[in-house]
C-alpha cells in the first residue's frame, strides 16, 4: 500500500494543504486531518496516520500542531515543518483575531453562546466519528483488536465514567500498554 502514497509537491504545497487543513476545523482538525492526509491527499496511509496522531498526543502541545510538525519534518526536514506549522496557524489565527474584535459585543446573547455550545457538539461528534474510523487499524496492531478494544474501552470507563484524571489513565493504562505491546514485539520472530 506505500508504493500508492504520495506526497507533497514542496513547502508550498504542505503550507496551502495545512491552511486549508485549518480552515475546515473548529475546536479540533482530527476528523479533517485524518480523511484530508489520508484519503484525500494519501501521504500518509490509515496505519500511518494512527501511529503518527498517537506520537502527536504524547508530545506536548497541541495535537495538530505536533502532527503538522513531523508531517512537514518527514518530506523537507525543518524547512517543510515550519511551512505546515505556518499554514496550519496563520490564517486561523488572523481569522480569529477579526471574530472576535467582531463578535466582542455580541457574547452575552443567548443565541450567540447557544450556536457556540453547538458548534463544541459538532466538533467532538467529529472526533468521535475519527476514532470509530481509527479502529480499523486496530487489527494490524501487535496488541490485536480485541486488547486494543479493552484499552480503549477501560480508558472509556475511567474517564468518562469513574472521572479519574486523564493524566493519571495515560500513565497507568498508556504504561501497561506500551509495556505489553513491546513483550509482544520482543516475542515475535
Amino acid at each position: 500500500m506505500s508504493a500508492a502514497l504520495e506526497r507533497p509537491h514542496g513547502k508550498l504545497d504542505l503550507f496551502v494543504s495545512f491552511t486549508l487543513l485549518a480552515l475546515q476545523g473548529f475546536g479540533g482538525v482530527l476528523a479533517v486531518a485524518q480523511r484530508e492526509l489520508v484519503e484525500r491527499k494519501r501521504w500518509l496511509t490509515p496505519l500511518q496516520f494512527a501511529e503518527d496522531w498517537a506520537v502527536a498526543q504524547t508530545l506536548p502541545g497541541p495535537n495538530v500542531v505536533n502532527l503538522a510538525l513531523m508531517i512537514g519534518g518527514r518530506y523537507f526536514g525543518l524547512g517543510g515543518a515550519l511551512s505546515a506549522l505556518a499554514g496550519l496557524l496563520l490564517a486561523p489565527v488572523a481569522l480569529v483575531l477579526v471574530l472576535a474584535w467582531t463578535v466582542s459585543g455580541f457574547t452575552n446573547q443567548v443565541l450567540v453562546q447557544q450556536v457556540l455550545r453547538g458548534m463544541g457538539a459538532v466538533a467532538a461528534g467529529l472526533i468521535m466519528a475519527t476514532g470509530l474510523k481509527m479502529m480499523s487499524t486496530f487489527a494490524q496492531n501487535p496488541l490485536g483488536r480485541e486488547r486494543c478494544l479493552l484499552f480503549a474501552l477501560a480508558t472509556f470507563v475511567a474517564v468518562a465514567i469513574l472521572r479519574i484524571p486523564l493524566a493519571v489513565v495515560l500513565l497507568v493504562l498508556g504504561t501497561a500498554s506500551c509495556v505489553w505491546t513491546w513483550s509482544r514485539l520482543r516475542d515475535k520472530p
